[in-house]
């Protein structure tokens, strides 16, 4: 499959919704990412990293130091409670924009 550009504000959601599932360090997060969308999107460490950092300041995901599988020292993320929340507004957001786009689609 071809691999595809991510539309412009939905690296942060996906984010979210991967740690939804529980804690990632930042090459786990790309990897699934990659497996879920059947490797058709593809997380850069040069957008992947600022949106982490930009989702640590604003208290939507918490970080540990610890050790990968492969004993190398890792920053894990992990979703909180205001995470989840704005999980919920960027989920609502983008089904928005998309049943709009949808329409006109559908309508022009």
């Amino acid at each position: 499959m071809a691999k595809l550009e991510l539309v412009p504000g939905t690296l942060i959601l996906l984010v979210l919704r991967v740690l939804e599932a529980g804690p990632l360090h930042g090459y786990a997060i790309a990897q699934r990412i990659g497996q879920l969308s059947q490797d058709a999107l593809q997380v850069e460490e040069g957008s992947l990293y600022p949106a982490l950092q930009k989702m640590l300041m604003k208290g939507w995901v918490e970080s540990e130091w610890g050790l990968s599988d492969t004993k190398r020292r890792v920053r894990s993320y992990s979703l909180t409670a205001a995470g989840r929340k704005q999980l919920a507004i960027e989920r609502a957001g983008y089904d928005d924009v998309t049943r709009a786009i949808q329409s006109v689609l559908k309508l022009a």
